[in-house]
C-alpha cells in the first residue's frame, strides 16, 4: 500500500470521526440520542436517528396502497401461538375479558377491554410491512390510532417515550414523535376481518414509519415514561440484544 493511500485513509477516517462527533453533539443538543447509543454502532445509530428526525420533522405518512395490491401471502414469523396460559384462556373466550393496561406517566391509568378500543374512532390503512429478514408484504390494518388512547389517559408533560410489552415476552418503545404519528395504530383488524392469532390477536402495534420488528404482536401493557435507561436493560427494546437497532426508520 502506498504512503499516499495510507494517508488518504487516515484523513478520511479523521473526517468521518469528526462528522460523527459533530452529529453526536447536535443530537445531544436537541435531545436526539437513541437509547442504544452506547453499543458498537452507537455513532451510526445516533446519526441515523437525528438525521431522520431532522428530515421527517413534518411527520409524513408512509405510502398506502390499493386493496387489489394486498399480498396473497403475509408471512407470520416469530411467535404465532403464545404459550401463556392466561392468553390461551382469553383466546378460548374470544378475548371478551382481555384488557390492555395503559399506565406510567399519565393522568388517568386505565384498563381497556377490546370492545372499548373498538368504540374509539378507527383508522384503516393499507401499508407495506418491511421485514429486516429481507421480505415484505402488503396488508390492510384497522385499529385505533395510539394517539387517541394516549389523549384519553392524558400524557404528563415530562413524558418522552412509550413502552410496549407483549404476551410472548417481547418489549419495545417509541419516542413521542412516532407514538403520536397518525399511522401508528393499536390494530385489531387485518384485511377486513379480526386480527388472526398468528398475526398478534387481539391487538398488535403497527408502526408504519419503521421496520416490521417494531410492530409488536400480542400487546398486553403500555407504559408512558420519561426515560429508558432504567427500564429492562436500558436499550429501549429487547431486540437490541439481538443486534436490532432501537430506531428502525424507513
Amino acid at each position: 500500500m502506498s504512503k499516499f493511500l495510507t494517508r488518504r485513509r487516515m484523513i478520511q477516517g479523521a473526517m468521518a470521526a469528526a462528522a460523527s462527533g459533530a452529529a453526536a453533539a447536535l443530537a445531544k443538543r436537541y435531545d436526539l440520542i437513541p437509547p442504544d447509543y452506547g453499543g458498537l454502532f452507537g455513532a451510526g445509530e445516533t446519526l441515523t436517528y437525528a438525521a431522520q428526525r431532522a428530515l421527517l420533522h413534518r411527520g409524513p405518512l408512509a405510502r398506502e396502497f390499493r386493496r387489489d395490491q394486498i399480498s396473497v401471502n403475509f408471512p407470520a414469523i416469530n411467535t404465532v401461538f403464545p404459550a401463556d396460559l392466561d392468553y390461551r384462556r382469553q383466546m378460548a373466550n374470544d378475548f371478551e375479558d382481555w384488557m390492555l393496561d395503559v399506565g406510567g406517566l399519565v393522568e388517568r391509568p386505565s384498563l381497556f377491554l377490546l370492545e372499548e378500543l373498538k368504540r374509539f374512532p378507527s383508522r384503516t390503512q393499507i401499508t407495506e410491512h418491511i421485514c429486516e429478514q429481507g421480505w415484505s408484504a402488503i396488508a390492510e390494518w384497522t385499529g385505533v390510532p395510539l394517539s387517541l388512547v394516549l389523549d384519553v389517559v392524558g400524557i404528563r408533560p415530562e413524558a418522552k417515550y412509550v413502552m410496549f410489552y407483549s404476551v410472548d415476552g417481547w418489549w419495545d418503545s417509541l419516542d413521542m414523535f412516532d407514538a403520536l404519528h397518525p399511522q401508528t395504530l393499536l390494530a385489531y383488524g387485518m384485511n377486513g376481518g379480526d386480527l388472526p392469532v398468528r398475526h398478534g390477536a387481539p391487538v398488535r402495534l403497527r408502526v408504519e414509519r419503521q421496520l416490521g420488528y417494531k410492530s409488536l404482536k400480542f400487546l398486553s401493557r403500555i407504559d408512558v415514561t420519561d426515560r429508558l435507561d432504567d427500564i429492562e436493560d436500558g436499550t429501549g427494546a429487547v431486540g437490541a440484544a439481538y443486534g436490532y437497532s432501537w430506531y428502525a426508520g424507513i
